[in-house]
């Protein structure tokens, strides 16, 4: 087994205790669960199709998050966002 292709590196966002393996769906697109503070919600945001971010909208109220692909950063796959 092979780790991930790639790490996130996250500013401003606190990482609760999760699983670090990485997650995909049905299709294979990777994603990531962030819960929403604002709004007390969770959902998946998806790695754009260029593998450099992932980028998300709160389902509620539609606050948006930018989280850069690159070295040096993580292998955690839950977050929150303010």
């Amino acid at each position: 087994m092979t780790g991930p292709d790639y790490i996130l590196d996250i500013s401003g966002l606190s990482q609760p205790a999760g699983a670090e393996e990485v997650q995909s769906d049905a299709a294979g697109r990777p994603w990531i669960a962030i819960h929403w503070r604002c709004c007390g919600v969770y959902s998946r945001v998806y790695r754009h199709r260029d593998a450099t971010c992932y980028k998300g909208r709160c389902p509620k109220c539609r606050r948006e998050v930018r989280l850069k692909v690159g070295p040096g950063g993580t292998n955690s796959r839950f977050f929150e966002a303010e």
